[in-house]
């Protein structure tokens, strides 16, 4: 069974926001990259008009997924949500019980895969 977990988290900057989020957007991505191993790929992206910004997130499992949401809450998860208001988090993959239960109290939408294949 594949145990990876990918999300996608859409937001909309907060007005006058933009280079609050994208600050944050390096020390976050900085301390990922450095203290997380299990996070496969980590992406950022902007609207051209700089008002929507969207996360791609990729776990290599449940546990993975679960060391970031407990980073993000402890050191960055205020601070995002003032800047950043969340529109849709849709999480891909089959999260196990720990995970699913933490994600359920953040409204998430769960994608299961029913086939596809990757290079």
């Amino acid at each position: 069974m594949d145990k990876k977990i990918f999300w996608v988290l859409d937001t909309e900057i907060k007005d006058g926001k933009t280079d609050e989020v994208k600050s944050l957007m390096n020390e976050m991505i900085d301390f990922t990259q450095k203290n997380e191993p299990g996070a496969v790929h980590y992406e950022w992206f902007i609207s051209s008009d700089s008002k929507k910004c969207t996360l791609f997130e990729h776990y290599s499992d449940s546990d993975a997924a679960m060391v970031h949401l407990n980073s993000f809450g402890k050191n960055f998860g205020m601070r995002f949500m003032s800047l950043l208001a969340v529109k849709k988090y849709v999480v891909y993959g089959k999260p196990d019980e720990k995970l699913k239960s933490a994600l359920d109290k953040l409204g998430c939408i769960y994608m299961e895969s029913i086939g596809g294949f990757v290079r």
